[in-house]
């Protein structure tokens, strides 16, 4: 199986700081082709890596700084490539999740948890001394945070049998095989180059960083919601007031309609949504009447026309978008 993309939809805007993440795995990987000579220089390509590597023992003795190195680092084209269209296809919205800088900080975190599970295998079957690179394990925590949070979001992917097709695969079936596989694969090759271990270990971190997120941290209250203004070349709005703590609206404003984005997760379909608009107060009301409550008063001021009317409700992986426009138009 091979992903090509999901449907989860972002809401704040664009991922930048896994552009950047991608963007500085391609460049490191330009360099480390120049300075190796693709790698056919077998003394650059040494250096490089006991410089530059996660070696197991030296993790294991609080060698963080080489952990962090080593996470930039590829052995190939292959392993750049199939590592950063799963942190481009996944990783996108966990930042949208966590936020930029917290999404960079657990990311470099999901790192140091995969060097640390590689390298404790890595010393009991003999093979401490051997650089570990690549951004697997920390893609791999991108993962494993992406089942919790996201787990009815759709995995578009190439599948190889008798023919080729694409398929929709939801993503509690599609990263759960990944997983077994990698288990699987980490069995039977203890001993050749693929630090599965790593896959596991970051894998389960990000699971666990996803768990406290979703059900502690959210739960309890303890995120701020944030209300975002996304640039676009259309006129975005002002004075939009978010009274609920469950949700993180945006408005967009185009020519002649509006659309308002939040966050609801838990629903079972558009059918609990509900939305009125307020011509006194300029606002409009979102509610929903099934088994998870929500309630948001979205007033936009700038609204100069009496004749709105609620144009579209569409509800996909926990996303509300809901489109008011002027009745006339």
């Amino acid at each position: 199986m091979f992903p090509l993309y999901d449907d989860n939809q972002r809401i704040h805007g664009r991922p930048y700081v896994n552009y950047l993440l991608i963007a500085t795995n391609v460049i490191i990987f330009v360099v480390e082709v120049i300075v190796t000579g693709y790698f056919h220089n077998t003394a650059a390509t040494n250096a490089m890596l006991e410089n530059y590597g996660a070696i197991p023992y030296k993790v294991l003795d609080g060698d963080i700084p080489s952990v962090i190195t080593s996470m930039f680092l590829h052995g190939g084209l292959a392993h750049l490539i199939g590592n950063m269209l799963f942190l481009f296809i996944f990783g996108d919205n966990i930042e949208d999740k966590f936020g930029r800088i917290k999404y960079l900080l657990i990311y470099i975190g999901w790192g140091i948890a995969a060097a640390l599970a590689h390298s404790i295998v890595a010393v009991s079957v003999g093979g401490g001394e051997i650089p570990a690179i690549g951004a697997s394990g920390a893609i791999s925590g991108v993962l494993g945070a992406y089942l919790v949070l996201f787990p009815k979001a759709k995995i578009f992917t190439i599948v190889a049998a008798f023919f080729i097709t694409t398929v929709r695969i939801p993503a509690i079936a599609f990263i759960p095989f990944w997983f077994i596989m990698q288990v699987i694969l980490g069995f039977i090759d203890q001993a050749g180059g693929v630090a599965y271990a790593a896959h596991i270990g970051g894998f389960l971190a990000g699971v666990l960083t996803g768990y406290v997120f979703k059900n502690v941290i959210n739960r309890y209250g303890m995120v701020t919601p944030q209300v975002r203004y996304p640039r676009t070349d259309r006129q975005n709005v002002t004075n939009m007031q978010d009274i609920t703590t469950h949700a993180q609206p945006e408005v967009i404003k185009g020519s002649n309609f509006y659309e308002i984005i939040a966050e609801m997760p838990g629903l079972v379909d558009q059918s609990e949504i509900q939305a009125n608009y307020d011509p006194n107060t300029r606002s409009v009301r979102i509610f929903t009447s099934g088994s998870r409550k929500y309630d948001i008063n979205v007033r936009i001021s700038d609204i100069q026309d009496e004749n709105i009317k609620i144009d579209q409700i569409k509800y996909l992986n926990g996303i509300v978008r809901i489109r008011i426009s002027n009745q006339l138009s």
